[in-house]
């Protein structure tokens, strides 16, 4: 079973009034975390639109925030499915500082949208088969 890991560095921007990253930069580290699990999987957000008319869409985002990060850190983010269903999936997210510390953990819940429809809609058998080398256990947020 496949994670896919990346690093991100702690910018000015990311910082919120009380000195350390704003909790919505998490959520925007999980966007990109999404977007490269699917790339890894061969299936760019484009071509799940295009090519299979499907919507990717979250219907739920947890995170437990652990320890802060503060300017000048990294984060490395980690990123599997803990479940893949015909219609759902949910993701999980872990992100660790540069000392290899657990700082927050979370997951997230989408549906694949039906483009015309906007319904949920089963995935094609070669699309569900392309993102099961990237399911492991639930670890929960």
């Amino acid at each position: 079973m496949e994670k896919v890991k990346f690093d991100q560095e702690v910018y000015t921007f990311h910082i919120d009034f009380a000195g350390h990253v704003s909790n919505i930069v998490y959520v925007q580290w999980m966007e990109v975390g999404r977007l490269k699990l699917l790339a890894v999987a061969g299936l760019p957000v484009e071509k799940i639109i295009h090519d299979f008319g499907l919507l990717p869409t979250l219907i739920e985002t947890k995170i437990r925030y652990k320890q802060q990060l503060f300017l000048g850190d990294q984060v490395c983010v980690e990123v599997w499915l803990s479940r893949l269903k015909n219609v759902s999936a949910i993701m999980e997210f872990r992100f660790f500082n540069q000392r290899r510390e657990l700082v927050a953990k979370g997951c997230q819940t989408g549906l694949f949208i039906d483009g015309q429809t906007h319904r949920p809609t089963p995935l094609p058998k070669a699309v569900h088969q392309r993102f099961q080398a990237f399911v492991q256990g639930d670890e929960g947020p």
